[in-house]
């Protein structure tokens, strides 16, 4: 069964200040496949409005997505004969610490890479033939099930399906300590396969949504036989462990082998999560092209990179980390607190949004864990942790432009009051004399004060009667 595994680490007083790289699944490539008598050879196909998207088979087949108005120009598209669409069934592992996380994929029990087209529709209005057609269709998914909410479609619209599938393999490879590896297979019959659908939809005039659902796959998960002799083994090595602990007192650290200090089971919180034996898949991969030179910006707030080509990026809200790989302060967060140092990637507001230099942006919908994958020159590969994704492609002539349509559908921020522009916003910490000190300081040098920014563990009533008659951000935590 595959399994979500939670533990918590806070409770550990020195920890390794060097952690290793989180495992994860490599850049996923398989093969496109199409049905040459049911798909042809070529063909434009109308999406709503203003957007079209092209089909051909050259090269073994691909998808471009273009906008009426730069039709030459395409704003997404797929890798000539390679698969778009591809999953996995994972066991995932949580650690956490005060706010600081870490995911990493644990054994890979699936992965279905190659895949196959066997029908490009246009779907005019609410056909109810097609009900038939797709019985095993996940529940509420595609369209043609949905009763309700049909008033706001913009049609037409695009139905793509067909199936995943693996070939029988020897061996599975993972990321691990930042080196990829590929997955490899026999040349042998399919062993495992789904069907999926994805949909193209015009959500506005410089919008089109695109969701991608998988059904249940032919493969079935069987739970593993529990290990007495092997439970017995561990406990006993625990025990012997903080045996010699206590003998050797601090010596234990520093002879520790690895830098690693061993911790009781009373130590760690661990919580699992099984899921049930249908094996539902838990990984979905999303693969498109993408130009060696191309500079992807975006993903909400990041402190380490402008560029991420070249680059992993989960989408994580969690600690934005002290030091963030800069030595010694990294050194020292990750000793005190578990993983407290953070990486290039941790932030406290990322966002599954990008743009790049070519005029291209995407964006996420949901809220699933997801990692985009830029670290290939020639391809995106976006990994979400769920059975389906959702999400937007847009359209845009300049950053500014594909900004203001972004926000035009999530929201933007109100227009700042007039008096937080007018001057400075002090952040300041230390207590009240501290505060008054530097306060006397700036008026002696006429230093304009929109507000002060104090970040204090709960209200002082000597600084607040000192700060009165100022307009005061105050931040308690």
């Amino acid at each position: 069964m595959a399994a979500l595994k939670i533990t918590k680490k806070h409770h550990k007083h020195l920890n390794n200040p060097f952690p290793s790289t989180p495992t994860g699944l490599p850049s996923i490539r398989g093969t496109l496949f199409f049905n040459s008598k049911r798909v042809p050879s070529r063909q434009i196909f109308s999406i709503g409005e203003d957007f079209q998207i092209l089909w051909s088979s050259n090269h073994g087949g691909y998808i471009s997505i273009y906008h009426q108005s730069s039709p030459s120009r395409s704003i997404w598209s797929t890798i000539p004969g390679q698969a778009f669409v591809s999953a996995a069934l994972a066991e995932t592992e949580v650690e956490e610490s005060r706010g600081s996380f870490v995911v990493k994929d644990g054994d890979v029990h699936l992965v279905c890479n190659d895949q196959t087209i066997e029908d490009i529709r246009v779907i005019d209005k609410f056909d109810r033939s097609l009900e038939g057609k797709y019985q095993d269709s996940p529940s509420g998914y595609p369209w043609f099930e949905q009763k309700k909410g049909m008033n706001g479609t913009k049609f037409p619209i695009l139905l793509i399906t067909g199936s995943i599938f693996s070939m029988k393999k020897n061996k599975r490879q993972f990321w691990k300590d930042g080196t990829a590896a590929e997955i490899q297979f026999e040349d042998k019959e399919p062993s495992t396969s789904a069907r999926y659908w994805v949909l193209f939809e015009q959500k506005n005039s410089n919008q089109i949504g695109f969701q991608v659902m998988l059904g249940q796959s032919n493969f079935k998960l069987y739970p593993k036989p529990s290990s007495t002799v092997s439970g017995r083994y561990r406990r006993f090595r625990r025990r012997l462990g903080l045996i010699k602990k206590r003998m050797l007192g601090f010596c234990w650290y520093i002879s520790r082998p690895r830098g690693y200090v061993i911790v009781s089971s009373a130590e760690e919180e661990i919580e699992e999560l099984r899921v049930s034996e249908s094996a539902q898949f838990n990984r979905v991969c999303l693969t498109y092209s993408s130009e060696a030179n191309e500079r992807f910006y975006g993903f909400g707030e990041q402190f380490s990179h402008v560029n991420f080509k070249g680059k992993r990026v989960p989408i994580f809200v969690q600690e934005q980390g002290i030091g963030r790989g800069d030595q010694p302060i990294t050194f020292a967060a990750n000793l005190v607190s578990y993983r407290a140092g953070g990486d290039y990637s941790t932030t406290y507001a990322p966002s599954p949004f990008y743009m790049t230099s070519k005029m291209r942006s995407l964006y996420l919908e949901g809220y699933d864990y997801s990692v985009f994958d830029l670290t290939r020159h020639d391809r995106v590969q976006i990994q979400i942790h769920g059975s389906s994704v959702q999400g937007r492609i847009l359209h845009g002539n300049s950053p500014s432009e594909l900004i203001e349509h972004f926000t035009e559908t999530i929201g933007r921020p109100p227009e700042l009051p007039e008096w937080i522009i007018s001057g400075a916003v002090v952040g300041i910490q230390g207590g009240t004399e501290t505060v008054r000190h530097t306060w006397d300081g700036l008026r002696t040098y006429n230093v304009p004060i929109s507000a002060f920014w104090l970040q204090v563990m709960q209200p002082y009533a000597g600084l607040l009667t000192c700060l009165n008659h100022l307009k005061l951000l105050r931040y308690f935590f």
